[in-house]
């Protein structure tokens, strides 16, 4: 059976998320990313875009290029509740979703189509429920596998909607560039570019032979996407395998005192992330870079997984302590992330129920819960003595 495959990738989310909050932003130039200097945009409205704005440009950068810009600071709770509201409404068409992050998911409609009707009129109405219900708009891609959906949704952005021809696919894939094909970076595309394959096209009716055995099993794989080939399916409890956060300093920082106050608000941060997704980490990793942009990690793994804020600090201030070295070196940008993340429900339990644990873990969950009430603005822990 050929399978109905949605892709639904949303517009300029964070930014759009920022402009539907604050209608005074409406039709503005909206970069969101933090302090002005030294911060990353996040996400740009396509105001912004015109000029050349760019995610993960440097603010300073975008600002140069578009100086009435308005920025914005991250608002990840308020990302991650416009989010779920979505994921509910994808998952009143099929229980099969697979987000890939805050703003896009591909979903499975395939079974859906014998009672809710064709995929094309689930797409649209998924598109059109989620303007009315939450004011923003996404591409939608609609396609018999996961490669073609993600490419369809790409090609009319913003508030597009695409349809891969099933019974014309090469003819569909034919005059894109070859950096089109999932993983060809700009070191794979070089070395197609220099076997004359330019083009999607060029890869079609290029020798299986000659691709497999300059590339082995990844130029098989590339022929394959060429020809619209992919066999993988929407997995909906696809597994997150790490979660992280981290932040650029407006100024290079010398002092420990202040660098361990932010590390244990990236902690809390991932711990807070880690509680709403109902999972546990067993490794903690920290990540530091000096002011010549020399980055070094450090990772250390737990006797059980823990979704506690004082576990995961616990671990990255003894990293911190026991293998950085600063030798008077500013820092630029320091990171807290966990690793080997699976779910709360499937961690082997201990032998014997931690109490202190389980007090901690309903504090915490308390504190969360008037967080979000007061968008993170008003509590804070302290480092102790």
């Amino acid at each position: 059976m050929t399978r109905k495959i949605l892709h639904v990738d949303m517009d300029a989310f964070y930014a759009s998320v920022e402009v539907t909050d604050n209608p005074a932003l409406v039709g503005q130039p909206v970069i969101v990313g933090g302090d002005l200097r030294r911060g990353v945009v996040s996400s740009a409205s396509y105001e912004a875009r015109t000029f050349g704005v760019r995610s993960a440009m440097p603010v300073s950068q975008a600002l140069r290029l578009c100086p009435h810009a308005i920025v914005l600071k991250n608002r990840f709770s308020r990302y991650r509740e416009v989010s779920q509201n979505i994921r509910k409404i994808f998952l009143s068409y099929t229980s099969l979703v697979e987000p890939l992050s805050l703003d896009e998911a591909f979903l499975d409609v395939t079974a859906s189509e014998a009672v809710l009707g064709p995929v094309v009129k689930i797409g649209r109405e998924i598109k059109q429920r989620i303007h009315e219900e939450t004011g923003l708009t996404c591409s939608v891609g609609v396609a018999p596998n996961k490669f073609l959906a993600k490419i369809a949704s790409d090609l009319k952005k913003p508030n597009g909607f695409v349809v891969v021809p099933i019974d014309n696919i090469e003819n569909f894939l034919k005059d894109m560039p070859i950096r089109r094909l999932w993983g060809v970076g700009a070191v794979t595309e070089k070395k197609l570019q220099e076997l004359g394959i330019q083009k999607i096209s060029d890869l079609q009716h290029f020798s299986l032979d000659d691709i497999v055995r300059r590339f082995g099993k990844w130029g098989l794989h590339l022929h394959k996407l060429a020809h619209g080939i992919d066999n993988r399916p929407v997995e909906p409890n696809r597994e997150t395998k790490s979660i992280s956060r981290e932040t650029t300093f407006l100024e290079d920082l010398y002092d420990i005192v202040a660098l361990k106050s932010v590390m244990r608000e990236l902690a809390e941060d991932v711990a807070r992330d880690l509680r709403e997704e109902e999972l546990v980490a067993k490794t903690v990793q920290i990540k530091i870079r000096f002011e010549n942009f020399e980055t070094i990690t450090r990772s250390r793994s737990l006797d059980e997984p823990t979704n506690l804020t004082e576990r995961l600090w616990q671990v990255a201030e003894k990293l911190f302590d026991e293998r950085v070295k600063l030798n008077r070196r500013g820092v630029r940008l320091v990171g807290v992330g966990v690793e080997h993340v699976s779910s709360v429900h499937q961690a082997q339990l201990s032998l014997f129920e931690d109490t202190a644990s389980k007090k901690q873990e309903k504090l915490e969950r308390v504190v969360d819960s008037l967080q979000k009430k007061l968008e993170n603005q008003t509590i804070k822990r302290g480092l102790g003595p």
